[in-house]
């Protein structure tokens, strides 16, 4: 602000100005102090420069400001990494389902459906690495036990009984394209989504983004380095997911190019 001689005009103006910006991104809390870093006002103690501005300093937002969690806490979603069948007579009867739980709250008791087979069981036990437990959340890993025997392998998901994800093979995902190569329209990639493994082709680009205005590029269907675009994907199976602004976990892809085996995409789901 020292800048522009500390006038409320000036700051009025650059806010509007991103809100505008902000409102494009889908942003809804935007909070705005004016500082001058050079003299230090409003950084840790009031201005006496800006008598205008009435809000905190930037010491006292940063704070004091809510911060949500990266974890969706409400949506049970276990995606199996591995089962584990112990080979040894002590632990004959054993089969465990090992993971990271990538959403919601499991208790020990509660009923689940099995994805794709929906299957229901009720879980019989949830272990840790030293220990069993009553319930597990994000991000813990744990190996998780079910009272019936179901033919449950890896990228298969576990979730709440009337409370699952989207299950389908058609996905819009908005891609951030990070290979030197431009995205093949009806080219075929690998893709990986949770513990999922499988194949898809891409069908669609609706449009590109324009970083630096964020205004919607349409008809262009090259999407090279570093360029971001809504495209529409089409899965070889099923997969079982969410938007990526309800779970990072379950809504996230990349994108794999076959003959290279190298990472040309990151994905959100939306």
């Amino acid at each position: 602000m020292d800048l522009v001689d500390y006038k409320e005009e000036s700051y009025e103006k650059i806010k509007s100005h991103f809100r505008d910006f902000a409102a494009k991104l889908a942003v809804k809390d935007v909070r705005f102090v004016p500082i001058s870093a050079l003299k230090g006002d409003n950084v840790v103690d009031k201005s006496k420069k800006m008598p205008w501005y009435q809000g905190g300093t930037l010491r006292y937002i940063l704070e004091n400001i809510h911060i949500g969690s990266d974890h969706n806490h409400i949506d049970g979603r276990f995606p199996v990494q591995y089962v584990i069948r112990p080979q040894r007579d002590e632990f004959h009867d054993f089969r465990g389902y090992a993971g990271r739980i990538a959403g919601g709250v499991f208790r020990v008791g509660e009923k689940v459906i099995v994805l794709p087979s929906g299957f229901s069981s009720t879980i019989k036990s949830i272990i840790s690495h030293t220990k069993e437990l009553k319930e597990a959340f994000p991000p813990m890993s744990v190996t998780m036990t079910l009272e019936d025997d179901i033919d449950i392998s890896r990228g298969d998901m576990i979730v709440k009984e009337n409370n699952g994800p989207r299950v389908g093979q058609d996905i819009d995902v908005m891609m951030c394209w990070m290979s030197e190569k431009p995205m093949m329209l009806n080219g075929k990639y690998a893709i990986k989504h949770t513990t999922a493994d499988a194949r898809c082709m891409v069908t669609d680009v609706k449009y590109k983004v324009d970083v630096n205005t964020l205004e919607k590029v349409l008809d262009d269907d090259n999407v090279g380095l570093n360029e971001i675009a809504r495209i529409s994907l089409r899965t070889t199976k099923p997969l079982f997911f969410d938007s990526y602004r309800q779970n990072r976990k379950t809504g996230a892809i990349i994108m794999i190019d076959e003959a290279t085996n190298t990472t040309v995409g990151a994905g959100m789901i939306v």
